[in-house]
């Protein structure tokens, strides 16, 4: 599930990206009755996809390897955010250490936070990238 519409810039420790909230979206059918708003989980799911976008770049030197969450701290919802919203999407790399990325991310909606979080990234190993493991 992609949650990303467009990236609008990036650097090595930056990233901006845009999404609109369609009210087809599964996510909020029922979410709530006759009031829909994106679910919080949807919008750490935004920040967390930018997140990877933006460390994908340090690793294209290494094969076969993909950034997963592994922490959400600090998370803060300031204004609901509805079907039919475009909201921004930064992401900042505060730090590496070894293998790990720590990053802030935060949800613009017509230029107001509208929600925030800082989390982690590990760089783990595909299974079966290198030909090996996987199902026979």
């Amino acid at each position: 599930m992609r949650l990303l519409d467009e990236i609008v810039s990036r650097d090595e420790s930056q990233i901006v990206c845009r999404k609109t909230f369609s009210p087809d979206e599964f996510f909020v059918q029922g979410h709530f009755p006759d009031t829909p708003i994106v679910p919080g989980v949807i919008q750490c799911e935004c920040c967390l996809q930018a997140g990877a976008v933006l460390l994908q770049q340090s690793l294209d030197a290494t094969p076969g390897t993909v950034p997963v969450a592994t922490r959400m701290d600090g998370v803060k919802f300031k204004r609901m955010v509805k079907p039919g919203d475009t909201v921004e999407i930064h992401v900042t790399l505060n730090e590496k250490v070894s293998n790990a990325f720590f990053l802030t991310g935060k949800m613009l909606l017509d230029g107001k936070v509208a929600m925030r979080l800082d989390f982690a990234c590990s760089v783990t190993s595909v299974a079966g990238s290198d030909g090996e493991g996987g199902s026979t």
